[in-house]
């Protein structure tokens, strides 16, 4: 197993402010990791410290076989890195704006690796297009495409699909499974659940703070989760009353469901025990990594002073 990321005991603190906490992570190269927390969990500053944009206070590690501390530069020279503000020039071309990259990057052959960039994500007809024209999706291709112009080793995207409709996130999932198959190591931070699970693995980032890590499985069945799913002319009104009762950790409305989770099977049965009666009907599912997600945040403690 190659590493791409080897670190350990990474602290950062802004002010009084303790924004990670101690964190220590591996991943295999190739492999496509993402990043899951609440607003503020310190996962941008996570990221940025992995790849040398950012220098931790303490801790140590390596990440594409450089030193975090020492070599921070010759990381960054291999690492792409795709923001979830659209950072490119809304005034120029797209084919303009990648021209631009290729010219930072000191990169040679600029109008061969323009050509097949703008091929390989479609955007080759809209090559003339100002960026300021295009639409979400189109933007994040033309992110995309300039983030991985000089050939990374490592991709940092930091929820890069804030706000795009469902086909374009289909579409740039897929462009970064086939980057990842040709060896390009990707950590992603996202909100959306359906993302998590397209990852290799997730790391779950708490207030400064690991406290989950695995596959999308893994870290499903490490959280002791017992799941009802409960059906019925509006069973969803029954959140607030069952919140807070002995068993129940998290209760969520899926649409007109309701999901009930907790770790102590005896009173969380117990507790829904009064509502298995008509009009309701309730049956035992597999805990969804949202229903972790939700019990994750309902536990964590902002580290804010």
């Amino acid at each position: 197993m190659t590493l791409a990321i080897d670190v350990a005991g990474l602290n950062k603190s802004f002010g009084d402010k303790h924004v990670v906490n101690d964190f220590s992570i591996q991943v295999e190269a190739g492999r496509i990791c993402g990043f899951l927390g609440p607003n503020g969990s310190g996962k941008t500053t996570t990221l940025r410290m992995l790849c040398g944009l950012l220098t931790p206070d303490s801790g140590r590690g390596e990440a594409l076989g450089f030193d975090i501390l020492r070599e921070a530069d010759e990381i960054k020279r291999r690492t792409g890195y795709m923001t979830q503000k659209f950072s490119l020039y809304e005034d120029l071309t797209i084919a303009e704006n990648l021209q631009f990259t290729a010219r930072v990057y000191g990169l040679d052959r600029r109008t061969e690796r323009v050509a097949v960039a703008l091929d390989r994500l479609g955007l080759t007809a809209r090559r003339d297009q100002l960026a300021g024209a295009l639409s979400g999706g189109w933007k994040q291709r033309l992110a995309l495409a300039s983030a991985t112009l000089h050939e990374p080793r490592l991709l940092l995207l930091d929820e890069p699909t804030a706000g795009v409709d469902p086909k374009a996130r289909r579409t740039f999932w897929d462009e970064i499974h086939m980057l990842a198959a040709e060896g390009l190591t990707v950590l992603v931070s996202t909100h959306y659940m359906d993302e998590a699970e397209r990852c290799h693995e997730i790391a779950y980032i708490s207030y400064g703070r690991l406290i989950a890590r695995g596959t999308a499985q893994e870290v499903v069945a490490a959280s002791n989760l017992v799941t009802f799913h409960g059906e019925g002319p509006q069973v969803d009104r029954l959140a607030q009353e069952l919140l807070g009762k002995p068993g129940v950790e998290t209760v969520a409305p899926f649409g007109a469901a309701l999901h009930v989770s907790g770790a102590d099977r005896a009173a969380l049965e117990a507790t829904l025990q009064p509502f298995r009666r008509d009009p309701y009907r309730w049956r035992e599912v597999q805990p969804t990594l949202e229903d972790v997600f939700i019990q994750l945040m309902s536990g964590a403690q902002d580290n804010y002073p």
